[in-house]
């Protein structure tokens, strides 16, 4: 009789020290399901998240290839500008000098005109008295006279064609002051246009780190937009690889757990068919 009670007492120790176990490969396998559910649904979450900063990071790499085409744009506009303006400078410059040139060759027809008709006046003066001489005078040779008389025609011929030279120089003159006019109009508006572009900001100023820079003009503000693009492109792709790295590591983890689990599961299964058995 003591033998079976001896026997039974074991026999229920044994059944009890093996309930505990089970009972601690379960609450171990519910721990372990717990955690595994924990990580799906973060690594869902970050999956989630991952998505929709990859569309961003897709949005803001449009933007920034956007805002660099405008930024060279702008700086293939002002080298234009820039080459206009120089242009019309060195044209009104030109157009001013020739202007001079044009002033002082007037001056110096109007001279060699006053000398034309004083030489041609005296020239005329001579004719006649030569022309006078002779009727009174059969000494003073026919070739004399003839030669008097073609001078002075070819005096006052010269005196016509300077004249005429000079209202040409007169015209051009006038043609002249029209071009340098317009010619100086062109000029300002080159340069206030080549002004307005760059206006007075430095585009060193503009630094990357600087999200927005008190730019006014339409360089400036472009080169801003690039800076300000750029920055949120590197901040997108930043976030992109950090939630990247957060959910492969994640993963590793759930990886990890999901074979523990199946450890756990597979241990309990057997403990708990070895207990049935026994």
């Amino acid at each position: 009789m003591s033998n079976l009670l001896t026997l039974q007492s074991s026999k229920y120790g044994v059944t009890e020290r093996k309930k505990q176990e089970l009972d601690e490969l379960s609450q171990k396998v519910l721990n372990a399901e717990s955690l595994v559910e924990q990580l799906e649904a973060i690594v869902n979450s970050l999956t989630d998240k991952s998505n929709k900063l990859k569309t961003d990071l897709a949005t803001a790499e449009t933007n920034k290839n956007k805002a660099l085409s405008n930024k060279d744009l702008v700086d293939e506009v002002v080298e234009n500008l820039l080459t206009l303006k120089n242009n019309s400078e060195l044209t009104f410059n030109e157009t001013v000098l020739a202007e001079s040139k044009i002033k002082k060759v007037s001056k110096e027809i109007s001279h060699l005109i006053d000398k034309l008709i004083f030489s041609a006046e005296i020239i005329n003066k001579l004719g006649n008295l030569v022309i006078r001489t002779k009727a009174t005078n059969p000494l003073i040779s026919d070739e004399l006279v003839t030669m008097v008389t073609t001078a002075s025609s070819d005096a006052n011929n010269a005196v016509a064609l300077t004249l005429v030279a000079l209202q040409s120089v007169f015209a051009a003159q006038a043609t002249t002051k029209e071009s340098e006019a317009a010619v100086a109009l062109e000029m300002l508006q080159a340069i206030k246009l080549y002004e307005f572009v760059i206006g007075d900001d430095t585009v060193d100023n503009i630094q990357s780190d600087v999200p927005l820079s008190p730019a006014t003009s339409i360089r400036g503000l472009l080169y801003t937009a690039y800076v300000i693009s750029e920055n949120m492109y590197n901040q997108a792709l930043a976030a992109s690889n950090d939630t990247i790295k957060q959910l492969n590591n994640t993963k590793r983890e759930l990886s990890k757990a999901q074979i523990n689990l199946s450890s756990l599961q597979a241990g309990y299964a057997a403990a708990n068919a070895a207990a049935l058995a026994s």
